[in-house]
């Protein structure tokens, strides 16, 4: 085999496992849930890795799957309840770092679902960002994972 064709199988088996990548932005470990076969609700979680440069923003996401998917994060209002709430301005995702997604944390809520999410299936998700563009990346849905933490 040429070095040529090497180099083209490695980084071919590179970009397969690691998931989406553009402009220096790599989705991996993304995963969908909703609980309940009548939800009308779900949300999604990944790892995001910046490997530029310069500091981006995941600023708007966009999907078939519902009527409305907002970035969400968790806070703790007044009377001490954590709560969910819209993030108009987006989640930093710094140069050569990492913005996790995760359950109780930052995540990725769809309200309003086109259909019911059946484990195994995917759905498609835009991710639009600040420098490095948009993204569009299949989810998997995965309604029996449990919360890992996403220690990476």
């Amino acid at each position: 085999m040429t070095v040529f064709k090497t180099l083209a199988a490695v980084f071919g088996v590179l970009l397969m496992s690691s998931g989406a990548i553009a402009g220096g932005i790599m989705i991996d470990d993304a995963y969908a849930r909703s609980n309940g076969k009548m939800a009308k609700a779900g949300a999604a979680f990944m790892m995001i890795y910046n490997h530029s440069d310069t500091d981006d923003r995941l600023i708007s996401v966009s999907s078939e799957a519902a009527k409305m998917v907002q970035l969400h994060t968790h806070l703790k209002s007044d009377d001490g309840v954590m709560k969910m709430r819209h993030v108009p301005d987006g989640f930093l995702v710094p140069a050569h770092g990492m913005h996790m997604l995760s359950r109780g944390k930052d995540h990725l809520m769809f309200m309003g679902l086109t259909a019911r999410w059946q484990h195994g299936q995917s759905i498609p998700l835009t991710l639009v960002f600040e420098n490095a563009g948009i993204i569009n990346i299949q989810v998997e849905i995965d309604l029996e994972r449990k919360d890992k933490g996403h220690n990476h």
